[in-house]
Formats: C-alpha cells, sequence, structure tokens
C-alpha cells in the first residue's frame, strides 16, 4: 500500500498544491519563490526518504511568513491524511544532527495532540539577509498543530542561522522517518486507546 496524499489550500494569501509519498526515494520538485526555502524543503525529502511535490505561490512579495506558515500547514495535513489511521507505525521518532558548529535534536510523537516546543538562540540574524530565522519556529508549529504531533526541537549547540535551520530540517525529516516507519510486530495503533 502506497502511503501518499495530495493536499490543495487557496488562501487570499496564498495558493499551494503538495503531493507527499511517505515511503518514497526522497525526491523534491519544489517551487515556493523563496530559494532557502526551497533548500530546506529538498533536505527535509531527502534525509526523510520523502518523494514531496510543491507549488506555492504566496504574497512574498509582502513577506515570506504566509507561503512558509501555509506550506507547514499543508505539509502537515498532507502527512495525517497519507498515513490514514496510523495502524502499525512506530509512532516515535528522535534524531540528532550535527551541522558544523550547530547541533539539532528533533523528537517526535505522532499522538494526535499537537504541541510544539521550540528552544533555540534568541535575536538570530535573518538568512540571507532576508530569511528570518522566526520562521523556522512558525513552520514548525504548523506542520505539528495539523500533523497533530507533539514535537520538541532544540538547537543545542551553534551560531551560523543557515547551519542551524539545517540541522533543524534534517533532523525534523529524520526523526519523521523513524516514526512512520510500519514495524510488522504492531498490531493497529500504537496505542493503549486504540486510537492516535
Amino acid at each position: 500500500m502506497v502511503r501518499e496524499a495530495k493536499i490543495e489550500r487557496k488562501t487570499s494569501e496564498t495558493s499551494i498544491v503538495m503531493r507527499l509519498v511517505v515511503d518514497g526515494k526522497g525526491d523534491s520538485k519544489l517551487v515556493t519563490g523563496i530559494p532557502f526555502f526551497d533548500h530546506m524543503l529538498t533536505l527535509f525529502a531527502r534525509h526523510g526518504l520523502f518523494d514531496l511535490e510543491l507549488d506555492a505561490q504566496g504574497d512574498i512579495a509582502v513577506d515570506f511568513h504566509h507561503t512558509v506558515e501555509d506550506t507547514g500547514i499543508t505539509l502537515g495535513q498532507a502527512l495525517g491524511k497519507a498515513l490514514k489511521d496510523k495502524a502499525g507505525i512506530c509512532r516515535y521518532g528522535f534524531s540528532y544532527v550535527p551541522m558544523d558548529e550547530a547541533l539539532v535534536r528533533v523528537v517526535v510523537d505522532l499522538s494526535g495532540r499537537p504541541y510544539l516546543a521550540f528552544n533555540a538562540p534568541k535575536n538570530v540574524e535573518p538568512i540571507g539577509g532576508n530569511f528570518s530565522f522566526q520562521l523556522v519556529e512558525e513552520f514548525l508549529r504548523a506542520v505539528s498543530v495539523h500533523g497533530g504531533m507533539n514535537l520538541h526541537v532544540e538547537i543545542l549547540a551553534g551560531r551560523d542561522a543557515h547551519h542551524m535551520a539545517e540541522g533543524v530540517f534534517k533532523a525534523l525529516a529524520r526523526a519523521l522517518d523513524q516514526a512512520t516507519r510500519i514495524d510488522p510486530r504492531v498490531e493497529g495503533v500504537p496505542s493503549t486507546k486504540g486510537i492516535l
């Protein structure tokens, strides 16, 4: 069974079409109009072995915020739809990723109960002069809420904003790859409640 989903989201600020294959090869075809964000999403797909197609049209002349947040919303929705009732999944995943001087830890529980804990340095400079580091947190919050996941992200070390962001996207991908894997020993959903 192929675990995949296609989501279309249209608002007055963005128009997004996304296709996600959970059990992919890490292929991606991305257009957001924000080169750094495209770079991060490419890393996410590659390191999570997700196939990801994305066409995001947003009001980036105003700000990157709407496009980044709405892409996170769409990714969370796609993940939830692709996993259906979450039968057989590992549920939990974690990853530590070093990126030069930066070290990032991501832990995820696909519990159905959204919560984001994001611990990062304060007053981080924009990446490339125009991509606010705050957008990383906004993206993660949108993925967490709309993907129904408990998500803990901590930047344990780092000075370079690009390296810290890259560590976050890679670690998120690897943690989600682990959490979404099918464990043949699991019957039904991995919860005593019988539902996730």
